[in-house]
């Protein structure tokens, strides 16, 4: 019997396994995995221990892993368009045992990945041969920040504030800028996220940590009112990659007559002025994951890798994964990890 490396989400840590490799049927394909990126959902589990199983606190221990990018080793008799040697990135929602990494029975953190129903650009997507495999595995999550900006219906003379420099956010900069916006604004308390926001296309960004927030919009987007004619800043649409109370509140501060919110970040609790919202006609738009995303992103990843790769702070090879689950695990430690396999 065939083993490989899996990692599983235990308490605040990983733990690596030895387990079945997999043997793919006639509809599926076997991917050796060569890089899987880690997010917020990933340190969300080993918070907790695992998946959550019932009222009481238990959990269950589960493989992680949902971003992964890696290289085809079998493929079913019945499969189509996919071939041994092609680069791959692989939708964690198309599995039929669950999401991959996130509670399914798969993970992307594996060092090899069953394709169940292996279908080009529905379960799997595949890339030129040079496209390096840790910027392929931004794919997903750059899936998720495309998602929230087709959610935010922003066009072209459209001022927009995201707020939020980790990869989500720094991802929505760059499909506003690449949509052909005319300025974006990132908005985060790190000089050294704010520095990539503007290596990687933002039109200014703002350290709301030591600048005036409200007094820097109006400088950059000029003067707006709300619905009962108070001064506001000129921005169109608001873009919260943050999560923390304190993005709605200046929100709600700054928004002129007819802004709007779009809501990517998980969010913390928090009181939300509707009284405030109502004042200015604000609309909330929720953006959740990547209904159709997932492979819409594809082909200008490829083409822009460059620019997409400048999110990767850290790439970790998987003989240290312990190590690179402890660097996302530490607030500032890290912005985007991505763990490497031969």
């Amino acid at each position: 019997m065939a083993t490989m490396k899996s990692v599983l989400a235990a308490r605040n840590k990983v733990d690596v396994v030895d387990v079945e490799r997999p043997v793919p049927g006639p509809k599926d394909a076997l991917v050796r995995v060569r890089a899987c990126g880690i997010c917020g959902t990933d340190t969300f589990f080993l918070h907790l221990g695992g998946m959550p199983t019932g009222a009481d606190g238990s959990t269950r221990a589960i493989p992680l892993g949902h971003e992964p990018a890696g290289e085809v080793v079998e493929v079913g008799a019945e499969v189509t368009g996919l071939a041994v040697g092609n680069r791959v990135v692989v939708n964690p929602q198309a599995a039929p045992t669950g999401i991959i990494g996130c509670g399914g029975e798969l993970g992307g953190m594996d060092e090899y990945l069953l394709v169940e129903n292996a279908k080009v650009g529905t379960s799997v997507a595949v890339l030129p041969d040079d496209m390096p495999f840790d910027v392929a595995a931004l794919n997903e999550p750059m899936a998720v920040a495309r998602h929230a900006v087709n959610r935010s219906g922003a066009r072209p003379t459209d001022k927009v504030v995201v707020f939020g420099a980790g990869p989500i956010g720094l991802g929505a900069a760059i499909w506003l800028k690449l949509r052909g916006v005319e300025h974006v604004t990132v908005v985060d308390i790190i000089p050294e996220r704010l520095e990539t926001a503007l290596s990687v296309g933002a039109d200014a960004v703002v350290d709301s940590a030591v600048e005036d927030l409200t007094g820097r919009l109006k400088e950059l987007h000029g003067e707006a009112a709300n619905a009962l004619g108070q001064p506001r800043a000129g921005t169109d649409i608001y873009l919260d990659a943050a999560g923390a109370p304190a993005v709605f509140d200046s929100v709600i501060a700054n928004a002129k007559w007819h802004a709007r919110l779009v809501m990517v970040a998980v969010q913390k609790k928090g009181e939300v002025d509707l009284g405030g919202m109502l004042r200015s006609e604000l609309t909330l738009i929720a953006s959740q994951g990547y209904p159709t995303e997932i492979f819409e992103v594809t082909a200008e990843l490829v083409e822009h890798r460059e620019r997409f790769g400048k999110l990767i702070s850290h790439r970790v090879p998987f003989a240290e994964v312990g190590r690179a689950f402890e660097l996302a695990l530490t607030p500032g430690a890290a912005e985007k990890v991505v763990v490497t396999f031969p």
